[in-house]
């Protein structure tokens, strides 16, 4: 896509609306060292991954996007190795 020179200012409450707690994004915590966001339609993947970053005081591998049927985006924010999801995940207290 791309082109697109300006990007919606945000701050991190405003990207990431809450995290997922489905019994899918359970696994992918235990398995992928990965947390599932609700985050804003409009917010790119540097947007996420500073917002989780600033809010969770942890480091992110990598971020994957997606836009639900329902028009809302999901995004799997993957986690630097030297950090545990699990752990991440109880201090939040999604689990």
């Amino acid at each position: 896509m791309g082109g697109r020179s300006w990007t919606l200012r945000m701050d991190a409450h405003a990207v990431i609306k809450h995290p997922m707690t489905t019994e899918a994004s359970m696994k992918k915590i235990e398995d992928n060292n990965t947390l599932v966001f609700l985050t804003h339609l409009r917010a790119t993947k540097r947007q996420i991954r500073s917002a989780v970053k600033k809010l969770y005081s942890i480091e992110v591998a990598k971020v994957n996007t997606l836009i639900r049927p329902d028009g809302q985006k999901k995004a799997y924010v993957r986690l630097a190795s030297d950090y545990d999801a699990l752990d991440v995940a109880n201090k939040i207290g999604i689990i």
